[in-house]
């Protein structure tokens, strides 16, 4: 039984704002009302002054369509508190059938964290990130990038020529994407101002954007070696 004392709720500053990290094995419920009665008294101070951007973190807590939803309710309405991003260290159904394509086995380099400002990640296989890449951080690989977070700062996938490489993000947001030798345009151009599962790819040499749930329609090969 959970102790009456133990915080469903806990509040961080960070340099993009305020991270809420929710309790991730209490009934949800339980966390939402704890979540909406500190926003309402314990942290009413909030509410006044400047724009903050808020990031909040559900744990282990599978982050549905449903669930984020009702966080982002939770929020609505509460002043200056923007909602940034909503982030799960679970797949959703839409990443583990994204997953499935990119086949996530020995041949992908799983990564948990945060990539900050003027932080460079690197890595020579396809790369699962289960964190965030803020603005003015960068992921790179030789091969395919998915990102179960927000991509905020730049992503470089296929640095080694792989045209057919990939780039996937549960929060797609960034400064630039690069696909090989091809660099997206600015994210400003691109039609749409958030966008949540989704993957850049190329096509006759020009970078799209397209919803997760195409990937194993415009990527079919993706998982077998480069070379087959």
């Amino acid at each position: 039984m959970k102790s009456p004392s133990k915080s469903l709720v806990t509040i961080k500053g960070i340099k993009e704002g305020l991270l809420f990290i929710l309790e991730e094995t209490a009934p949800f419920e339980d966390v939402l009302a704890e979540l909406a009665y500190t926003l309402q008294h314990t942290h009413s101070s909030f509410l006044n002054g400047p724009l903050v951007h808020v990031h909040v973190r559900l744990g282990k807590r599978q982050g549905t369509d449903k669930l984020i939803g009702m966080v982002r309710e939770a929020f609505s309405g509460r002043g200056n508190l923007i909602v940034q991003s909503v982030t799960s260290d679970e797949p959703t159904r839409e990443a583990a059938e994204a997953g499935g394509a990119l086949k996530l086995g020995a041949g992908m380099k799983r990564i948990a964290g945060i990539v900050r400002s003027g932080q460079v990640l690197h890595c020579n296989e396809d790369v699962l990130f289960l964190g965030d890449v803020n603005p003015g951080g960068t992921i790179s690989s030789k091969g395919n990038i998915l990102v179960l977070g927000s991509l905020r700062g730049m992503a470089h996938a296929g640095v080694d020529g792989f045209e057919e490489a990939v780039i996937a993000a549960s929060h797609l947001r960034p400064t630039q994407l690069r696909i090989a030798g091809v660099v997206s345009r600015p994210p400003d151009e691109w039609g749409f101002q958030e966008a949540f599962m989704e993957f850049a790819f190329l096509r006759d040499g020009v970078m799209e954007i397209e919803k997760i749930h195409q990937l194993h329609r415009l990527r079919p090969l993706i998982g077998t070696s480069k070379g087959e």
